[in-house]
């Protein structure tokens, strides 16, 4: 299991601690975007297609706290654009793991070894590297070559400098399994502490609109990408995600979205309905949570923004919680899919 025990322990107890009080609705991980602003313009990303102005702007770390504290998820992932662009980013998180969050640093690793140096190794901090495939694949996918070689050089210098690292794998429509297991070999000796894969989702301003997965798609491939778990091979694999999920990914489980279990906050605001995309704009995660029209949204829904969707940030909180809803599912959970 990649997630730390302490990690775990603590997601658990947050997960009961929260249904012995009667709350159906609760956040497990922060989504914050401290800048849209990025020095790649990845092919399937949405979140980088804003004015100029816009991408100008940096959120402050008061407004970075302020958002945490309102929300109290144990957990925090930090995405954007390039989180080492921000001239704050260290005192962020910093903050966050002062409150014992459990950080999730997300970059496309060019600017990571330069800036190391901005940051002290904890067992709440975690380094998540953007690694959509091998070298053609992933250097395609950021649209510019090289990338792939400055990623490996980066989670190489960052894990021999005591840091947590974790990759994380967005899968579009002409990746392979047997590209994807290649990967996973090359990522289990370098000794990452964890790697996360998920489906892309059809962002509306991302340039390439061509190479999203169906859902069905989605559980014909992700099958075959997961079939190998159970082999010696696939036991090397360290995956850092609900063994459940990836059982949803396959077609095994079937599971709404949750979509104020993953909630974003952004230099706009609290964005609903989640992290995908917007309908508009909170200024307190109170007023997110209370104005939202969540039957609006999910599959049952029938919104046509949600049919596809099988994204980790919607999908993982309902993973998480449902393994907290038998010994069965626990057990899957802590022995994983082998």
């Amino acid at each position: 299991m990649a997630i730390s025990l302490r990690q775990a322990v603590r997601v658990g107890g947050y997960i009961f601690k929260q249904k012995l009080k009667g709350n159906r609705q609760y956040p497990l991980v922060l989504m914050l975007e401290p800048l849209f602003r990025c020095n790649l313009a990845c092919i399937g990303c949405g979140k980088i297609q804003y004015p100029g102005e816009i991408l100008k702007k940096n959120m402050t770390p008061e407004q970075a706290f302020k958002a945490v504290d309102e929300c109290g998820a144990p957990v925090v992932t930090i995405a954007g654009g390039e989180p080492l662009l921000h001239p704050e980013i260290e005192i962020i998180t910093k903050g966050m793991i002062e409150r014992k969050k459990f950080v999730y640093l997300c970059t496309n690793a060019i600017l990571l070894e330069k800036n190391l140096y901005r940051f002290e190794p904890s067992p709440y901090l975690t380094f998540n590297v953007h690694l959509d495939g091998m070298r053609e694949r992933h250097d395609h996918s950021v649209d510019r070559e090289g990338i792939f070689d400055i990623a490996i050089e980066a989670i190489k210098k960052t894990k021999a400098a005591g840091f947590r690292v974790n990759t994380n794998t967005t899968v579009f429509e002409g990746e392979t399994a047997e590209g994807l297991h290649e990967m996973f070999d090359m990522l289990s000796e370098l000794g990452v502490d964890g790697m996360t894969i998920a489906p892309g989702y059809a962002y509306e301003k991302a340039p390439d609109q061509d190479h999203f997965l169906s859902r069905q798609k989605t559980n014909q491939l992700f099958r075959q990408v997961l079939a190998p778990l159970s082999t010696k091979r696939g036991k090397k694999w360290v995956f850092n995600q609900s063994p459940l999920y990836l059982k949803f990914l396959m077609g095994e489980i079937d599971y709404e979205c949750t979509p104020w279990g993953s909630p974003n906050y952004n230099i706009f605001g609290w964005q609903k309905p989640c992290y995908m995309f917007s309908d508009g704009y909170a200024q307190t995660f109170r007023e997110y949570m209370e104005t939202t029209d969540w039957e609006k949204y999910g599959r049952k829904s029938g919104n046509p923004k949600c049919q596809d969707c099988m994204m980790h940030c919607g999908h993982e909180p309902t993973a998480a919680i449902d393994a907290t809803s038998s010994l069965k599912n626990m057990l899957i959970s802590i022995r994983g899919l082998s």
